[in-house]
């Protein structure tokens, strides 16, 4: 790892790349660059596929339609090239971008429509793909690094290229397969270099670098992209598809597809992120496959991004490869004999009808009995006394979170999702009572664990890292209609494949609009609204909602949140940040979990405010204390099973609240990159 970072830094003095993933065993933390939000001035959904439909018919413009793409006849190529090209325009239904396959044009609905009238009025319509300085000097610098790096078969050393193979776990990958996909090693690096053609294979667009660590039987890969992640839409292997394939097995590592199509000789493609998203723009080049298999890895998380990049693809066209002991992930399971087209033949159909009987359920739940940990979900890596009870961040579920005003609500919920975005979990912030600066400058301030006003030197670098994670910001501020909300929130979960949803707050989201109306009915019509969102979309959403007007000599309990019990019962989890500082002093306050549906384990950990670092997480002198407590019925909180992380009474009463600093940080110190919580 050390050498190949170093080699790496070397090379970006010439050439900079950016984003890094690490893969530990069958579990992976990914880190990249995002898009650029859409600007707030016009819509976010800009068109609808009812409205593209009525405008290509007025304009007499033929189509028919796709799986997820609306096909037309390219209106950038010339008349006697259409015969040839025919339908290779494709229109996304969702959002209304193009992207012409012959020509390889792209733009929005705006840029479409403006080309058809420009074609109406007998003007030439050229290329709208963007020119781009940084593109260019990307495309230059992907060419050096080519250029410097040799085809594994031709190097001088027949050992070297036997150590290089084995170092990766691909000794028994042909030179032909590594030839036909263009794989190259550098040596400065110790990398292989996996290269992104464009679709027709006529020029390099950029390229990846995957490095690797060997620690025992565990190995970690390194991955370094040419352009930037966000950027990065290399379909690994797509420039070998045939116009006549029509499957088409998906995978999330390039080592996967080279082994893959080695074995089966199925026309195989890698995902340019992984399980981490599904970029849109890729949709056109799948359009032609009516079978797709989708085999992105070996664990829990990996299945649920194939349910979810299966509905963008269309459920009915796909097949899901279900992870287990039995089927690993593929250059696992070659490596250890097992049959790679009955692995593929296994694999279940992503669409399912309204009623199935528990035998389409029965693979499913023994998956989730004998992965215990995985179904709990992701673990808080700052807040471990909130595993103990929650047992960790799931999919699919809704978190009502409420306390004191003046509690440090926002503050503490930032740094809660910030821990999740710093582990991969691809984020939505709906920030509606303040604005996304101020919220953004508390984040980055958990983020480096300490005050940059005092080191504006090193903001740059604090920046450039926070820019990594899967954040994202809603541009609304105050009153915003549930209809524009969910639209939005929709938009972001099929372009950036966002799994955390956070509304701060509910009352501000609605405003003082309903105050002739009955606003209990209004919030128990949002909170329903946010349920339904959470479950059909898999994706958690946390809402915060301010507290009924009580005495504030008493604690705060699951009645308190403000509205009707519509809330809480269709919450799956709620919390509570309970005040103290009034009465007992400053800094007395703890979290409180009052409803848990995954397995009703309910309590309370102390926190402790850092004004330094913004943090809840701070480490609290002497030994903190999870006190497990009734619920609201009285009953006393089971005690959780062993294989869900459980602890014995004595070992949760000295165990810490909260993570500790890695060896040398504190907030107190100077702000080291790369220290506690920067997660890069």
């Amino acid at each position: 790892m050390w050498f190949f970072t170093r080699s790496l830094c070397s090379l970006s003095n010439h050439w900079p790349l950016r984003g890094r993933w690490i893969l530990t065993g069958s579990k992976s933390c990914r880190y990249y660059k995002k898009e650029t939000l859409p600007s707030p001035e016009g819509p976010i959904p800009p068109v609808s596929v009812t409205e593209i439909r009525q405008y290509l018919r007025a304009q007499g413009i033929p189509f028919h339609d796709g799986y997820s793409c609306l096909h037309v006849p390219s209106i950038f190529v010339e008349e006697q090239q259409q015969v040839r090209h025919s339908y290779s325009l494709f229109i996304d239904k969702t959002t209304g971008r193009f992207v012409c396959t012959a020509s390889l044009a792209e733009g929005n609905w705006q840029d479409f429509q403006a080309s058809v009238e420009l074609r109406h009025k007998g003007m030439a319509v050229g290329g709208l793909e963007e020119a781009s300085g940084q593109r260019d000097q990307d495309g230059k610098d992907a060419m050096h690094i080519w250029e410097r790096a040799l085809p594994l078969w031709e190097l001088l050393d027949e050992q070297e290229t036997q150590e290089a193979k084995a170092m990766f776990g691909i000794s028994n990958i042909s030179n032909a397969t590594l030839k036909r996909f263009g794989v190259r090693y550098l040596r400065t690096a110790r990398a292989l270099v996996f290269p992104w053609f464009s679709p027709r294979g006529t020029s390099l667009k950029g390229l990846k670098l995957l490095g690797v660590e060997h620690q025992g039987e565990m190995v970690h890969y390194v991955e370094n992209t040419l352009p930037r992640p966000a950027a990065y839409h290399n379909l690994f292997g797509l420039p070998l598809i045939s116009r006549r394939d029509t499957e088409v097995v998906l995978t999330g590592r390039e080592l996967d597809t080279l082994v893959l199509h080695q074995v089966t000789g199925l026309p195989t493609l890698a995902l340019p992120r992984g399980i981490s998203c599904l970029p849109p723009a890729l949709l056109p080049y799948l359009e032609q496959f009516k079978r797709i298999t989708l085999w992105l890895g070996e664990d829990l998380r990996s299945w649920e991004a194939a349910k979810l990049f299966a509905r963008k693809l269309n459920p009915k066209r796909c097949s899901l490869v279900r992870p287990s002991d039995q089927q690993l992930q593929p250059l696992e399971a070659f490596t250890q004999g097992m049959n790679l087209t009955k692995i593929l033949r296994s694999a279940l159909p992503a669409g399912h009808k309204s009623i199935i009987s528990f035998r389409q359920l029965r693979e499913e739940v023994f998956g989730e009995l004998a992965n215990v940990e995985q179904v709990a979900g992701v673990k808080w890596a700052r807040f471990p006394e909130l595993n103990k009870l929650l047992k960790g961040h799931r999919n699919g579920e809704l978190t009502v979170f409420t306390g004191p005003t003046g509690s440090g609500k926002t503050t503490f919920i930032s740094e809660y999702a910030l821990d999740l975005c710093t582990q991969g979990v691809n984020t939505l912030w709906g920030s509606f009572e303040i604005n996304n600066v101020r919220l953004a400058k508390i984040m980055l301030t958990q983020f480096a664990m300490g005050r940059l006003e005092e080191q504006l030197e090193k903001y740059d670098e604090w920046a450039d890292k926070f820019e990594d994670l899967p954040l994202y910001f809603m541009t609304f501020h105050g009153h915003q209609n549930i209809k524009t909300v969910i639209d939005t929130m929709l938009h972001a979960v099929y372009m950036y494949d966002i799994s955390h949803v956070i509304i701060d707050n509910l009352q501000f989201m609605m405003g003082q609009e309903q105050l002739n109306v009955d606003r209990l009915a209004v919030q128990d019509y949002i909170v329903g609204a946010f349920r339904k969102f959470a479950t059909e979309n898999s994706c958690h959403v946390t809402v915060v909602i301010h507290p009924r007007k009580e005495d504030e000599e008493r604690e705060l309990q699951t009645a308190s949140i403000f509205g009707s019990a519509k809330a809480s019962q269709e919450a799956d989890n709620v919390l509570i940040l309970q005040d103290r500082k009034l009465v007992t002093g400053p800094g007395k306050r703890y979290l409180q979990v009052s409803k848990n549906r995954f397995d009703g384990d309910v309590g309370v950990f102390p926190l402790e405010f850092s004004k330094a670092s913004l943090t809840f997480s701070t480490p609290i002198k002497g030994k903190a204390k999870l006190k497990k407590v009734k619920d609201d019925n009285g009953a006393p909180a089971k005690k959780p099973p062993a294989s869900a992380g459980g602890a014995s009474k004595k070992q949760r009463s000295q165990s810490p609240s909260s993570t500790t600093p890695g060896p040398g940080t504190s907030p107190d110190e100077p702000i080291k990159p790369g220290g506690r919580g920067g997660g890069v």
